[in-house]
């Protein structure tokens, strides 16, 4: 339990950003769902869709610190993969 000013602040601040940091976590990782279903489905055009989407999410969590950029490239990398298997496969 914080004694000081700041350290009941700053326990503040991090109940607020964890909070935000979990829903953007969690907005990202339903996109990558929606793109793996999509190609496993055999809809690329829908997966291609999809990606745009999860795409932006990536990038904009990488931005703020949410996820790593390399962990962002590495995930986008892996969707794209994914879709170009599809693609191949359909």
């Amino acid at each position: 339990m914080p004694n000081s000013a700041s350290a009941k602040k700053r326990l503040r601040q991090n109940v607020v950003r964890r909070a935000r940091n979990r829903s953007l976590k969690s907005s990202v990782r339903t996109q990558m769902k929606k793109v793996i279903a999509a190609a496993e489905a055999g809809d690329v055009a829908k997966a291609e869709e999809e990606f745009k989407i999860a795409a932006k999410k990536l990038d904009q969590a990488g931005s703020k610190g949410v996820f790593h950029k390399n962990s962002t490239a590495r995930k986008k990398s892996r969707l794209q993969r994914i879709i170009m298997k599809a693609k191949s496969a359909g």
